[in-house]
């Protein structure tokens, strides 16, 4: 079944799901081109800060953004008012498969029957999460890394999605002062998470391990590779929750995996050491915000 593309962008709001780091991080590049901008959340104090987070930062990044202008942004905490008539709708809550199926089903009947719905998710191709959704053909995977320091966006589709969409984001999101990457077939980790999950897992190996402390893996890597932040400190910024969300995904698909690079995030999560978040993960010299 083909779909029809929203004709009237220009005009209709975007809505984000979910004000987490990568969420209220989404909704902050979309608010460069005006218009509305809605960030769901059912967490209040989530959701405050959201879309604090957009309007302090949001003038720091429009010079950056050719022809930009700030969007309209709001917070709501209902996720009918929030969908309702929006041309996109991007996900981005918990990697956890039931919840994104249970999402993507509410989506798909409270949206309007035009509106583009994709996931942010990084380990869940989009076609994991459908068996609810009625219209899978305007369904796929937009995957945001850290935005506003990395703009990059992996687009993804199902075996369903019609390649119409695709095209139309392809281009558009350049408009948002985006770099978007068409992933050729469906990929679990997509393009750059296949090959960060190896550094990532080997890292967590060798502190796992006793081979080197978090830091001097971090120094090491900045120093040989170039870049600027190293495997560790990118995880506290992602949050070792995700992180091992992640990883667990991983696990159950892919067989041989160690244990060790997942009990060692367990451990830290034990003491409430989730990232940059919460004000310590490995490191610690962090505030407790993000």
């Amino acid at each position: 079944m083909s779909f029809s593309i929203p004709p009237d962008i220009q005009s209709r709001p975007i809505a984000v799901i979910g004000s987490g780091t990568l969420g209220r991080r989404i909704a902050l590049m979309m608010s460069t081109q005006g218009g509305e901008v809605r960030l769901y959340d059912q967490a209040q104090h989530s959701l405050e800060e959201g879309v604090r987070f957009v309007e302090e930062t949001l003038p720091t990044i429009l010079p950056s953004v050719p022809n930009s202008r700030a969007a309209q942004v709001t917070g709501i905490g209902e996720l009918a008012a929030a969908v309702d008539g929006a041309w996109l709708i991007v996900e981005s809550v918990p990697e956890h498969l039931d919840l994104k199926i249970e999402i993507f089903g509410m989506l798909d009947s409270l949206s309007s029957s035009d509106a583009i719905l994709a996931s942010n998710s990084s380990s869940f191709p989009a076609g994991r999460f459908i068996s609810k959704v009625k219209n899978p053909e305007r369904i796929l995977n937009t995957h945001f890394y850290m935005p506003p320091l990395v703009r990059a966006v992996e687009l993804m589709a199902t075996n369903q999605t019609d390649p119409a969409i695709i095209d139309l984001l392809m281009e558009h999101f350049e408009v948002y002062g985006l770099i978007p990457f068409r992933v050729q077939k469906e990929s679990v980790g997509f393009i750059f998470n296949r090959i960060w999950a190896a550094i990532k897992r080997e890292s967590l190996s060798v502190a796992a391990e006793g081979v080197a402390d978090p830091a001097d893996v971090d120094r090491l890597f900045t120093l040989i590779s170039g870049v600027t932040v190293g495997p560790f400190r990118t995880m506290d910024a992602v949050g070792l929750d995700v992180v091992l969300d992640i990883e667990e995904h991983y696990a159950s698909i892919r067989p041989g995996i160690p244990d060790g690079p997942r009990e060692l995030l367990k451990s830290y999560l034990a003491k409430g050491w989730a990232g940059r978040k919460t004000g310590r993960g490995f490191y610690n010299d962090y505030d407790a915000k993000d």
